[in-house]
């Protein structure tokens, strides 16, 4: 387990690197569109910003999480969409709002007691688990902001933990897609950016998955298209993991089309 401190700092630097491409752009640019279907560079943001208010209440006050979903509970598949669009607001004040909030969920997750259980969409996550998956949802984010704007993405070693989350939602991935867990395991083997190795699974697993540790974050965000990707499946679970990963929670997303 990767120490909260840990993940805290790459959840900064992360967010930081998303920003670092939004300073001083123009107001045009908030308007381009991303490769997510009817969501523009501020759509992005407004997510973020969303999605990260609702961390902080679920983190520090559960009454007040189950509040903010309460209005959109009604149309469950568009959740994400409606929180997005109603966080949108003029670039400075979204991009401050985003800033803020980040800022005061990171300090409730840095106190948050050791062993706490977050709710999040039917989850009960420990500090750790939700700054990963923050981590997860700023990065595949990012990556569409980047598309949009043109800017060349340079991948890290944080993107170990997307790596990590990926692979430990396997059995959510299929669940829900509308099909039973698998039982097996399956050994994931990837190419990190430095050159290194990261696996996963146990050595004697039958179903196996290898390729560049990139090609799999960007499977399990479901940001590239398997298609497109150079990941290596061996075995019937690792063979359908490849159409259902998510690393996300809640309902399948929007696949992306193959460029092949």
């Amino acid at each position: 387990m990767v120490e909260l401190a840990v993940l805290l700092t790459d959840l900064d630097a992360e967010t930081a690197e998303v920003d670092a491409m939004l300073a001083h752009r123009p107001e045009a640019d908030w308007a381009r569109p991303t490769p997510s279907p009817g969501w523009t560079v501020a759509h992005q943001i407004a997510h973020l910003a969303w999605t990260d208010r609702a961390a902080l209440l679920a983190t520090t006050d559960e009454a007040q999480f189950v509040a903010l979903l309460a209005p959109l509970a009604d149309d469950p598949d568009h959740i994400v969409d409606k929180g997005a669009e109603g966080y949108l607001a003029p670039p400075d004040e979204l991009r401050q709002r985003w800033l803020d909030g980040h800022k005061e969920l990171v300090e409730a997750l840095r106190s948050a007691p050791p062993g706490k259980r977050i709710p999040w969409f039917g989850n009960l996550l420990t500090p750790q688990s939700m700054v990963t998956a923050r981590l997860m949802e700023t990065w595949a984010h990012g990556l569409d902001i980047a598309t949009a704007l043109g800017v060349t993405s340079t991948p890290t070693d944080r993107l170990r933990h997307i790596a990590f989350l990926g692979v430990r939602t396997l059995g959510h991935s299929f669940l829900a897609h509308g099909r039973p867990a698998p039982q097996a395991q399956v050994r994931v083997e990837l190419a990190a950016p430095d050159g290194s190795e990261w696996a996963f699974g146990p050595e004697t697993a039958t179903d196996r998955l290898t390729g560049p540790a990139l090609d799999f974050c960007l499977l399990v965000t479901q940001r590239r298209n398997p298609a497109d990707l150079a990941l290596v499946a061996t075995g019937p679970v690792a063979t359908e993991w490849l159409q259902v990963a998510q690393a996300f929670a809640g309902p399948p997303g929007v696949k992306r089309e193959a460029t092949k």
